[in-house]
């Protein structure tokens, strides 16, 4: 079985799975099946078939984009202004080059001969410089070069597991330009359109990230609730807060269109997308810690699982909360420094319009993470209980070591001991035989001794 981490650079991959029992798959087709049907209707029905989208000058937006470089600069063209000299690179009067006047002070761009920058063209007359205006760099190379070390940067980390999530995170991208953004252009609930959004982008990340398996399913089981309970509470404290929705991107978006739109269902829209992400972490993780509780002790019951399993989300559930306000809060910091600066009450400041609904969003968002963890922690040992766990393989025993050969020692020649010598060491052993002499003494000598005759015998003192 494999092992899975949550987000902060933790690893989701779930591998080596243990195939799910019968009772394992008939509890999760009865949970998962009606809610991936009522995905797969919503969006048939959200989706604006046969809708064709006004764009550009048929909506009245005559700017057209033509790209240009930048090849002189001279600030003579008045108080607080530089005149910059282009050469276009494309559009009608292509490789002609106009001198275009520029705001020059705080807040205002600085270029330099050789930036590449996106002119927008609104005129009848190509040659004119003053049907042109500088509104922007060109930024594809630098994009470009971001986005592939980025994949790199996956690709080398997590090999074909980071494969899979960069098609997930392809696929998401599709979903909101193919389904979200068009639906809602052509006039369909923003809060319902969400919620299908989401769905569609929790069943494809999540299975073609992390398998098709039974921790995978009651993640997305958890995923799913969680969205539709942020929803439910959005919606219910953006009408008791009487936020609108209306902001100044907001107003811009709706002046273009020229139809009503629902801004505050666009509001909700937006924060069940920034919780997606989130919310894959949370129930990824959870769903994972109580599988490998089940299996470490499948003798825990449903309540022992879920209490282990909370207290393991406890400390998850405090980090993801503070990922989600920082998120928000750094998004919205230009708005923050600019309403600090009106002199205005902080009780004044928070309940302003753009202000308060950043905290609607934010808080929100918030419940939807903080009970994604019980909610998840509960499906998952729902379904571990009645999971069949295999028992563990034991371990390969370790191969002996082989005896090593015996160094065969070669026993020590005993030497054969001296015969022992009986008798007088003074007079010799045996009379018969000589004198005594030494046994290491050479035979030549033993030989010569032998020869010599007899001492004579002495005469008594008294014989004549």
């Amino acid at each position: 079985m494999s092992r899975v981490g949550h987000g902060h650079g933790h690893s989701h991959a779930l591998k080596d799975e243990e195939p799910a029992s019968e009772r394992v798959r008939t509890l999760l087709m009865w949970l998962l099946v009606p809610l991936a049907l009522a995905t797969l209707v919503g969006a048939a029905l959200l989706y604006p078939f046969g809708h064709e989208q006004k764009t550009g000058a048929e909506i009245g937006l005559h700017q057209k984009p033509v790209n240009a470089v930048v090849t002189g600069v001279q600030a003579n063209c008045g108080e607080k202004c530089v005149a910059i000299t282009v050469k276009m690179t494309d559009g009608d009067a292509n490789g002609q080059s106009i001198t275009i006047p520029s705001v020059n002070g705080p807040g205002a761009p600085r270029f330099n001969v050789g930036d590449e920058v996106v002119l927008s063209y609104s005129g009848s007359q190509p040659q004119a410089a003053e049907s042109y205006q500088i509104v922007d760099f060109q930024r594809d190379w630098s994009l470009v070069i971001l986005a592939v070390l980025f994949a790199a940067a996956v690709l080398l980390l997590g090999r074909w597991q980071g494969l899979a999530a960069l098609g997930a995170l392809l696929l998401s991208f599709v979903v909101l330009v193919l389904f979200v953004m068009p639906s809602i252009l052509a006039g369909k609930s923003p809060l319902m359109v969400a919620v299908v959004g989401a769905g569609l982008i929790m069943f494809v990340v999540l299975y073609l990230t992390h398998g098709v398996s039974a921790r995978t399913s009651t993640a997305v089981l958890g995923t799913l609730v969680s969205l539709a309970l942020i929803g439910v509470l959005g919606a219910l404290f953006s009408a008791f807060a009487s936020l609108t929705g209306l902001d100044e991107d907001t107003i811009n978006l709706v002046t273009i269109l020229g139809t009503d739109i629902d801004t505050r269902g666009l509001l909700l829209a937006g924060t069940l997308i920034g919780a997606l992400g989130v919310l894959d972490d949370v129930t990824v993780t959870q769903t994972s810690a109580v599988w490998e509780l089940r299996r470490a002790n499948d003798k825990l019951t449903w309540r022992e699982l879920f209490a282990a399993g909370s207290r393991i989300g406890r400390d998850h559930m405090s980090s993801v909360v503070n990922t989600l306000v920082m998120a928000y809060a750094g998004a919205a910091l230009p708005l923050l420094l600019a309403i600090s600066l009106s002199g205005r009450s902080m009780g004044e400041i928070l309940t302003a319009q753009q202000i308060a609904q950043e905290i609607v969003r934010t808080l929100v968002g918030s419940i939807g993470l903080v009970a994604a963890v019980p909610v998840t922690t509960a499906l998952a040992a729902l379904v571990a209980v009645r999971q069949e766990v295999a028992p563990a393989a034991a371990p390969e025993p370790e191969p002996e070591p082989e005896p090593e050969p015996k160094t065969v020692k070669r026993a020590k020649p005993v030497k054969p001991r001296p015969a022992r010598i009986e008798g007088d060491l003074f007079i010799g052993y045996d009379p018969d035989k000589g004198p005594w002499e030494r046994p290491s003494e050479p035979r030549a000598r033993r030989a010569a001794s032998a020869r010599q005759a007899p001492p004579a015998r002495r005469r008594s003192s008294g014989s004549p």
